[in-house]
Parts: C-alpha cells; sequence; structure tokens
C-alpha cells in the first residue's frame, strides 16, 4: 500500500473511533452488576445493557422503553406488581418515576429513551 493509501486509511480509523467515542459513554451502576452502553441512532439515544443477578432500583427522568434482548427479567412498574419479561417482550416506564428489575441470571436489553 502506498504511503498516501497508509495516511488516507489511518484517518479513516481515527476518524471512525473519534465518531464512535463521540456518540458512546459506559454506565456503570450497583458496583459494575449493571452496565450499559450509550449511543445515539437516528437522533434518539438509547442504550445496550447487561444485568447480572440482583434486584435494582432505577429512576427515570424522561419515557423509557426495555426490550429484552438476551435472558429474562422481572420488572415492578409504578403502582404494578412484579412481571416477568422474556426475550423478545418489552415494557415501557412513564417519565419522572422510577421501577425495580430483577435478574436471576445474566440478561441484556436495549433501552430507548421514548
Amino acid at each position: 500500500m502506498s504511503s498516501i493509501g497508509q495516511v488516507a486509511r489511518g484517518w479513516h480509523e481515527a476518524s471512525t473511533a473519534d465518531r464512535l467515542s463521540a456518540m458512546t459513554k459506559h454506565n456503570t451502576y450497583f458496583d459494575g452488576k449493571v452496565q450499559s452502553l450509550g449511543f445515539e441512532r437516528n437522533g434518539r439515544r438509547a442504550t445496550a445493557g447487561v444485568v447480572q443477578p440482583g434486584e435494582f432500583h432505577f429512576d427515570t427522568g424522561g419515557a423509557e422503553r426495555m426490550i429484552i434482548v438476551s435472558g429474562e427479567l422481572a420488572a415492578r412498574l409504578p403502582g404494578g406488581e412484579w412481571k416477568h419479561y422474556p426475550v423478545g417482550t418489552a415494557f415501557e416506564i412513564p417519565a419522572k418515576t422510577g421501577f425495580d428489575i430483577r435478574a436471576m441470571e445474566p440478561a441484556a436489553y436495549i433501552c430507548e429513551f421514548i
């Protein structure tokens, strides 16, 4: 590869890494038992996360939609009882409230800020 090709390739890799870094944010909660990677797609914010076994409480600023993509989570929404959400299901949480989640085994989710 010519030196011009190497420079162009290096610029593309750096520019892509810079864009990804600006678009993503790593979040860690509850001593690392819940972690997520925040990103933006088509102008909308979302996170992709993992939950280790345990029970956790989250407060919401805006409304959220949690989509279970691996495993199963139990959730207790405001004023509700515990309900199980297996892979492929979703639940929504109103703005300025909170919710509890419980994982018996590791699980993964996508959280969309709606």
